[in-house]
């Protein structure tokens, strides 16, 4: 095997893993929860979305959330912003670094943040632009990248135009997301080679959801290949709103624990990372259990 030296982890439990949970967090401990995940030694946590309130409601907070936490140097804490609006709210209240999304289905794109997958390259290349003058790093988001939950199968050169396009608004990574987890190992290295023609992979992250048991064995093919950047959840919170049939972000400690095993430095801790997992199940009022990692347990659900 080939394999990296180091791995990014990118924490999304705070955005991507809450935003579908149906118990509402406090703000308070939402900020805990962010602060607990910097103690860990994760370099990079999302930390919530400035998107309508009324059609993800766990994000309402997501300005006193920003503004609460304790930024520790050296760590960056983006938002998900899907338009100006949500920029321009992100600027106010304090934001260093933002992600955009688009998906690699029309559909998708359409129920997700309604307009088309052209029209949404045109709006962010504004936001962007925006984003960039103010000084601001930009992440891309690519969802469906493996299958769609309303076309099915998706091309992967698609994927490609789109990641290029990206990369050419000012983006400085692009994530690849399986919404629905649907891809397999074979999948993931035919959908990485295609999308390298057009951006090298060094630009390139990964972002597996585990609705069949795959996640692992495709973030492991995909850091074979050459991949360094990989988005997980604590505790495997997560969820999409927008994608029916899709669960489970692969959890942190899973990833966390295969990479230790592998001899791949992180700098994350996995004693103190699976504490904070047990912190926000203890919030989320789950049982323990359903998830184990090193004969703990911590929560397990979700998607993207």
């Amino acid at each position: 095997m080939k394999l990296p030296r180091r791995v990014r982890l990118v924490e999304v439990g705070a955005r991507d893993g809450l935003q579908n949970e149906p118990v509402m967090i406090d703000s308070v401990d939402k900020i805990a929860l962010i602060n607990r995940l910097s103690a860990t030694g994760l370099s990079t946590i999302e930390v919530s979305s400035f998107v309508s309130p009324r059609l993800v409601p766990q994000m309402a907070d997501a300005a006193k959330v920003l503004a609460g936490i304790d930024r520790l140097p050296g760590v960056s804490y983006p938002v998900l912003v899907p338009n100006r609006k949500g920029l321009e709210a992100a600027i106010s209240a304090g934001a260093e670094e933002v992600a955009v999304f688009c998906a690699a289905s029309e559909t998708f794109s359409q129920r997700n943040i309604n307009c088309s997958v052209a029209q949404s390259l045109e709006r962010f290349a504004k936001v962007t632009e925006l984003a960039l003058s103010h000084g601001m790093k930009v992440r891309g988001y690519i969802s469906c990248v493996a299958g769609c939950p309303y076309e099915g199968a998706v091309d992967a050169v698609v994927v490609a135009d789109i990641a290029a396009r990206l990369i050419e608004l000012g983006c400085y990574e692009i994530s690849l997301g399986d919404t629905i987890g649907v891809a397999t190992p074979n999948q993931v290295l035919a959908l990485i080679d295609v999308v390298a023609a057009n951006v090298p992979r060094h630009y390139l992250a990964v972002h597996f959801h585990d609705t069949y048991g795959q996640a692992l064995a495709n973030i492991l093919v995909a850091i074979e290949s050459g991949i360094t950047v990989v988005d997980s959840s604590v505790a495997g919170l997560g969820g999409c709103p927008f994608a029916p049939g899709s669960s489970g972000n692969i959890a942190t400690e899973d990833v966390l624990y295969m990479l230790n095993g592998l001899g791949i430095s992180t700098g994350v801790d996995l004693d103190t990372l699976i504490e904070v997992g047990l912190f926000i199940g203890n919030l989320l009022n789950r049982p323990s259990g359903s998830k184990v990692a090193l004969a703990r347990s911590t929560v397990a659900r979700g998607c993207s």
